[in-house]
């Protein structure tokens, strides 16, 4: 019975050593995951997939148009940005879409974007869905993406 008694002792300190040595590579994980600008998920709120601080654009006003996909097939929005040093100080979308439903959700993100992206710096905006239109973003981040393209110094 002795030996049987002395294994506990090991096998406790074994367990506790593995589930150590795991907590500890599940912290490192986290923490890479947590610095690494991942999806939110928020439905509102600009995410941040571009590095921070990487801008230099050159204060203004600029506009391009972007495309995206939808069930009416492929549609565009014509985005104009004011930005002074790097942060969007205005925002203006334009849909052009000929079907109804374009339309409706074209212009119920146009009503909602101000609110998102104003007053942010344009490297750390990326919209998923604003004001139940998830699939203009698309167009919009299209349109950004040139935008900063225009706008670098």
């Amino acid at each position: 019975m002795n030996t049987q008694r002395a294994k506990y002792p090991i096998a406790i300190l074994s367990g506790l050593a593995l589930v150590g040595g795991l907590a500890g590579c599940s912290t490192a994980a986290e923490s890479t995951a947590s610095t690494s600008g991942g999806d939110s998920g928020s439905s509102a709120a600009p995410q941040t997939d571009a590095p921070a601080g990487t801008g230099g654009y050159k204060d203004g006003e600029y506009t391009e148009k972007g495309d995206y996909q939808s069930p009416n097939g492929n549609e565009e929005v014509t985005v104009t940005v004011t930005l002074a040093s790097d942060v969007i100080t205005a925002v203006k979308v334009v849909g052009d879409g000929d079907n109804p439903n374009s339309k409706l959700y074209q212009g119920k993100f146009a009503d909602g974007i101000g609110d998102v992206v104003v007053g942010k710096k344009i490297d750390d905006i990326k919209v998923d869905k604003v004001a139940g239109s998830s699939l203009t973003s698309g167009g919009f981040n299209d349109a950004i993406d040139a935008i900063k393209a225009d706008a670098a110094s």
